[in-house]
């Protein structure tokens, strides 16, 4: 089946006119649209369907607090003033639920074991890494801005948010809606020609 193709103003939602936001409106995100952002996030493919994503949604204020100390200096304002922050981490032991997550094959014993601990490792943070990106889209989807940054111990998130060790902190997102009249120009992109080739 061929699939339709998404009008202009879909493609200026989620790509064209978005932009990464670092000043945010005072306006709450309702729990019922970071639910439906991760429902939708969750059909995208991943391999093997591991689906290694995991994300804690930092939304009060004694949370926030929590967050703070592990961020650097020039991340920390903009983190405390948006309504949400996303922890997206990786499921180190994402294998464990291959049984459920992809039963037509023994898919468990691809990334079990010591013998396998590379294959997972990168397995986990590339799939997991895919899964927040289609998370950021999601959200714009649905309205959202998005602000993803580095720029924060991971180590430290860890152990506050992740502390029974087998999720790695991949990224954070600040979410909610951002002030337009807040943004720089948007910077500049690479041409397909200078990126890109067709072999």
């Amino acid at each position: 089946m061929t699939q339709p193709i998404v009008d202009p103003k879909t493609l200026d939602t989620l790509f064209l006119n978005a932009r990464t936001h670092s000043f945010w409106l005072d306006r709450p995100v309702d729990d019922a649209l970071l639910r439906r952002a991760y429902e939708i996030a969750r059909m995208a493919p991943t391999s093997a369907n591991c689906s290694p994503m995991r994300i804690v949604f930092v939304k009060s204020r004694q949370a926030k607090e929590r967050l703070l100390p592990t961020l650097m200096e020039g991340n920390r304002e903009k983190t405390m003033a948006a309504p949400v922050t996303a922890v997206l981490g990786n499921d180190s032991e994402f294998y464990e639920h291959l049984p459920r997550l992809f039963p037509h094959a023994d898919a468990r014993s691809w990334f079990a074991g010591p013998e396998n601990a590379q294959v997972a490792a990168t397995t986990a943070f590339r799939n997991g890494t895919l899964q927040g990106a289609y998370f950021m889209l999601a959200a714009r989807a649905l309205g959202l801005d998005c602000g993803p940054m580095s720029g924060f111990d991971n180590a430290a998130v860890d152990k506050e948010f992740f502390p029974d060790g087998k999720v790695k902190s991949n990224f954070l997102c600040n979410l909610g809606y951002g002030d337009p009249a807040q943004l720089f120009p948007r910077s500049p992109r690479f041409e397909f020609g200078e990126v890109c080739s067709i072999v």
